[in-house]
């Protein structure tokens, strides 16, 4: 076989049996260029079988990377809907404890107000019984009204409306 049949040969794909065929019948030349036309077409089959195994690793390979892929969005978006799902619940508990600080705020106001008014009564009456000793009754009734007249005002003042008119 000489050089342009083997060129030949290689651009037509596998090796048809006539290729395969001796071209001479005289048998000294005939074995080495079979036993080259053996070799090269072993390789050629062994080239052919490596490159389909070739394709079905590399098949195998993407089937896997996407897999992997898969979970690891998998597992990012699930670590990401965990990371809102506490945000929502924090938000909560925080609007819940803004809640409770507006409400004590107000406890604490009243309880303010409610000590304030305790606070003046007792002074009132501890005046009273320090000026009962040395007031007579009208002076005392007047002290009384006066007290009340006091009184009704502070606490009108204190729950947002104006001075009693009484």
């Amino acid at each position: 076989m000489n050089l342009h049949q083997r060129t030949s040969a290689r651009r037509r794909g596998p090796l048809s049996p006539e290729c395969e065929k001796p071209l001479h019948p005289n048998s000294a030349g005939n074995d080495l260029e079979s036993s080259l036309l053996q070799i090269f077409t072993d390789h050629h089959r062994t080239s052919l079988r490596l490159r389909e195994i070739t394709v079905i690793e590399t098949e195998k390979a993407k089937k896997e990377a996407v897999r992997v892929a898969d979970l690891l969005v998998d597992e990012v978006n699930g670590g990401v809907q965990e990371s809102f799902v506490n945000e929502k619940r924090i938000e909560m508990e925080i609007r819940g404890l803004a809640a409770s600080i507006v409400r004590f705020m107000k406890q604490s106001d009243q309880w303010l107000t409610a000590t304030h008014s305790i606070n003046t009564a007792i002074k009132v009456c501890l005046s009273l019984n320090y000026s009962l000793l040395f007031l007579n009754y009208r002076d005392f009734k007047f002290m009384i009204e006066l007290w009340i007249k006091e009184f009704k005002y502070d606490f009108a003042i204190k729950e947002g409306e104006g001075p009693c008119p009484c």
